[in-house]
């Protein structure tokens, strides 16, 4: 007869083996991880990826599950108050936040620019990104804010808004800004969208409070983006999956090329800011989640 502690003890021989394996293999992966990071991102990215692409999906999907619920909310309370008063009182709707819900998507940029029409130069220590109207150029990747706070978000990742309005804004004024700046604005004042980015009403009130000209253009088509373009305006482009990002992103227009091509200033590609775009690829990442029109802000 066998002795009971022999089956005991074997009862736990397979939990013990897996937890080894388990203990080994997560110290394997921590000296990859310190030794050689491209080893280890081959080895964790395609465990990696597949599940934060689907937590992406999931945060994107109650943030509209939200939106819908206060939009619901707020168009009950008009009708309410409407049936109490001759002149209802305002009601501010709901707004949408910067990430829209899209399939994951992201092409390669044309090929770069010549020189001659658009270039990186230093200009009494800024970066000014040439061509159409010259712009000072800030990446919201960049070392020295990348990993400063955007709200409970970092700028590296969740910034694109306030860095194209720290572009803007330092083109435009002698006001003193840069991406980590303007997120510290954004966020004192509501632009800031947790863990989505900014709030696209950031591109009019940012706009009015440093004193310049903004107006939405729903209407906006490749003829009048030009032409606002080749006037000397700058454009602000919220895009969704395509060209220049896998959610929502906000990119800067700044001139034309004598072919019609666009000049874009992406805040987190260097790369997509040396290439001409055809306008209406802009236009076709910048339709609305809501069908209504195109999301473009034209200034200047």
């Amino acid at each position: 007869m066998k002795d009971p502690r022999y089956k005991k003890n074997h009862s736990l021989l397979i939990p013990t083996l897996l937890l080894a394996l388990f203990c080994v293999g997560g110290m394997e992966l921590l000296f990859c991880a310190h030794f050689s990071p491209a080893l280890y991102h081959r080895i964790t990215d395609p465990v990696v990826e597949p599940v934060t692409r689907a937590a992406r999906a999931v945060k994107a999907r109650l943030d509209q599950w939200e939106f819908d619920l206060r939009l619901d909310r707020t168009l009950a309370d008009i009708g309410e108050f409407s049936a109490q008063y001759k002149q209802p009182r305002p009601m501010p709707l709901p707004e949408r936040p910067q990430y829209a819900i899209y399939p994951e998507l992201l092409e390669p940029p044309p090929e770069p620019a010549e020189p001659a029409l658009t270039e990186f130069t230093e200009e009494n220590g800024q970066s000014i990104l040439t061509g159409g109207t010259p712009v000072v150029y800030y990446n919201q990747g960049d070392p020295q804010w990348r990993d400063k706070p955007f709200g409970t978000d970092y700028i590296g990742k969740y910034a694109c808004g306030p860095t194209v309005m720290a572009i803007i804004v330092s083109t435009l004024t002698d006001t003193d800004t840069d991406p980590e700046k303007m997120s510290a604005w954004a966020y004192d004042n509501g632009y800031w969208c947790s863990g989505s980015g900014s709030y696209p009403s950031l591109i009019q009130g940012a706009s009015k409070t440093f004193g310049i000209e903004c107006r939405e253009a729903k209407d906006c088509d490749a003829k009048m983006l030009r032409s606002h373009l080749e006037g000397g305006g700058l454009a602000v482009a919220l895009v969704g999956p395509g060209h220049f990002t896998k959610s929502g992103h906000f990119i800067l227009l700044h001139g034309t090329s004598s072919a019609g091509e666009v000049l874009v200033a992406d805040p987190n590609s260097r790369k997509n800011s040396l290439a001409l775009w055809d306008p209406q690829v802009i236009l076709e990442e910048a339709k609305a989640s809501s069908g209504d029109g195109v999301c473009i802000w034209l200034l200047g």
